[in-house]
């Protein structure tokens, strides 16, 4: 899954650094050959090592067995990438019997690997990671996404809550607030208008990391379409801030 992933990276970065044309999608996202060429090699190279698994990606479909299968984003952050913006990563996860157990965030830019196993712990590079011990909301730091999904989807109110209980707020999004949470640089993170594909491999580096990730309504769900990220210590009082507790 490293190797998959850092092949389709090496693609999507000659792509970045050279500027890439953009189509918007049916779904109003944008995607790039970057997005297709990199899939393509991410596909051949995990059908290769495991030809009985099942595939799920972004832009390539499902297909195979559903039992066991990787679920892929080629460019996790498309609209950074368009933009020269260097936050975007390449996520590959594996899903066994409806359960993320492995998972791989690969920020082509900056070089970092996220990795994590099913009750193997989650690293970064060759060091371990844990979430932060930070137990009360208003010590923590906030990770969000684009504000105006959430104004659109009735979020504005309770995300303004969570605003107020905490000590500070980055808009990082997408994948970077989740793999900063797992190496204990926020507390918290949430998006909107989400997919299986962004959330699988973020959720069980956090998991390992000690963090939990439901969705906004405390679900373990990860096709809600909207998703809470945090250390596990503040899980329980940032859903209640969200709720209006």
């Amino acid at each position: 899954m490293v190797a998959a992933a850092r092949a389709g990276g090496a693609i999507a970065l000659a792509h970045f650094r050279r500027g890439v044309e953009v189509q918007i999608k049916a779904d109003r996202s944008p995607v790039s050959v970057a997005d297709r060429e990199g899939e393509q090699a991410i596909a051949e190279i995990l059908t290769r090592a495991c030809p009985d698994h099942g595939y799920l990606g972004e832009e390539l479909g499902e297909r195979g067995p559903v039992t066991r299968r990787f679920i892929v984003d080629p460019i996790d952050g498309t609209r950074n990438f368009v933009r020269g913006i260097g936050y975007w990563a390449v996520l590959v996860a594996l899903e066994e019997d409806g359960v993320i157990t492995a998972g791989v965030i690969y920020q082509p830019v900056s070089g970092e690997v996220y990795r994590a196993r099913r009750g193997r712990g989650a690293w970064l590079g060759d060091q371990p990671i844990r979430v932060s011990a930070i137990d009360d909301l208003a010590g923590a730091t906030l990770a969000f996404g684009t504000l105006k999904i959430l104004r659109r989807r009735g979020r504005w109110d309770a995300f303004v809550r969570l605003i107020d209980a905490t000590r500070s707020q980055r808009g990082f999004g997408d994948f970077l607030g989740y793999a900063w949470l797992a190496a204990g640089r926020v507390e918290i993170a949430l998006g909107l208008n989400l997919k299986i594909w962004d959330l699988a491999a973020p959720k069980i580096v956090i998991e390992e990391a000690g963090g939990r990730l439901t969705d906004l309504d405390g679900n373990d769900s990860l096709t809600s379409g909207h998703a809470l990220a945090t250390n596990g210590h503040l899980h329980a009082a940032a859903l209640e801030a969200l709720a209006g507790g």
